[in-house]
């Protein structure tokens, strides 16, 4: 008897101990985004949506593994964003789309809201993973801003390999390329069309703050055109007082309203919540600068505290999260979360 007792007792500490030292753990989340946009009904089939909602759970559970193994939000997001660089169903790298004279232009960047300190790189062509060399311009060189030639001559000089431009070459891509010009012409511009920019924002252990996106940009869109993904404060923002920042949608409004770190400023000097500042950006702000058209927009984002958003007003936006509590979610169209 005395011995039951006394197990007893040493399982019931045992399990007071654990549930305060996970009390007292500091939170950590993560969030990814496929691309705002429409990705037709055609297209989408039952098994591609499966295909859609793996490929975002594998992304997350790439980034939460870091970020549950102790290391920083840096390397979660960009564990996260590599997974989806390398799937040819999101437009970033592997699966990019096409410039009007056939080529694949690739955007990056990414952000650390501890330091402030953040890397980008543009128009660059034979990069795999250019969300890599971005943080390479961060983390080993001055700048934050690298483009084209230089930024692949610099990648070079950091032991990146180069790839042909046929890596990144999908038929699905071409044939929308050849359709896109038959349509709308050179720099002709279809607002109503899956983009599929990738992005990704993470808390860590040590309460700092990540975001990183990426892209291959719009169909059909001149060469040397740079959107908002590799724009640090329109596309990608993160800072420890308020909150990490992703984007993805019409590029060009997104530099117009510096999308990604107004979220951080209506949350420091209004104290809209995470939510409600993401909101007003995709479903107000955004929309606002031309009311004759659906201006598509998504952004997810979490706060210091770990409380996650994702809105977008198009008709789909791959996406999902793993929460503070531990909690997953991966969802494709509107009210699904």
């Amino acid at each position: 008897m005395q011995k039951n007792i006394q197990s007893f007792l040493i399982l019931t500490l045992s399990v007071i101990w654990s549930m305060t030292a996970n009390a007292d753990k500091p939170p950590i989340a993560i969030a990814v985004h496929g691309g705002a946009g429409t990705i037709t009904s055609d297209w989408l089939t039952p098994e591609r949506e499966k295909e859609y909602n793996a490929a975002i759970d594998q992304a997350l559970r790439a980034g939460y593994r870091e970020l549950q193994a102790g290391h920083s939000s840096i390397d979660a997001v960009v564990a996260s964003i590599k997974v989806l660089e390398n799937n040819p169903l999101f437009n970033a790298a592997k699966g990019a789309v096409f410039t009007s004279d056939g080529h694949n232009e690739l955007d990056a960047s990414i952000m650390d809201g501890q330091t402030l300190n953040a890397g980008a790189v543009a128009a660059i062509r034979h990069i795999a993973n250019p969300i890599e060399l971005a943080r390479l311009v961060m983390d080993n060189s001055v700048h934050v801003f690298m483009i084209g030639q230089g930024a692949e001559d610099f990648a070079l000089e950091q032991g990146m390999q180069l790839v042909p431009q046929s890596y990144f070459f999908t038929q699905r891509r071409w044939d929308a390329l050849q359709d896109e010009l038959k349509h709308h012409g050179i720099a002709g511009i279809d607002y109503d069309i899956e983009y599929g920019t990738v992005g990704a924002v993470a808390l860590d252990r040590d309460g700092n703050l990540a975001a990183a996106t990426s892209t291959g940009g719009m169909t059909g869109k001149l060469y040397g055109r740079v959107g908002d993904s590799p724009i640090i404060g329109a596309g990608t923002y993160a800072n420890n007082r308020t909150v990490a920042v992703s984007g993805t949608g019409v590029g060009e409004f997104f530099i117009r309203t510096l999308a990604a770190q107004s979220v951080s400023t209506l949350m420091e000097y209004t104290d809209a919540s995470v939510n409600e500042a993401v909101a007003r950006l995709v479903h107000d702000t955004i929309p606002s600068l031309d009311k004759s058209r659906q201006i598509d927009a998504g952004l997810i984002a979490v706060d210091a505290q770990g409380n996650i958003a994702l809105d977008f007003n198009s008709g789909t936006m791959p996406r999902g999260y793993i929460n503070a509590h531990g909690d997953a979610h991966t969802a494709i169209y509107p009210d699904a979360d």
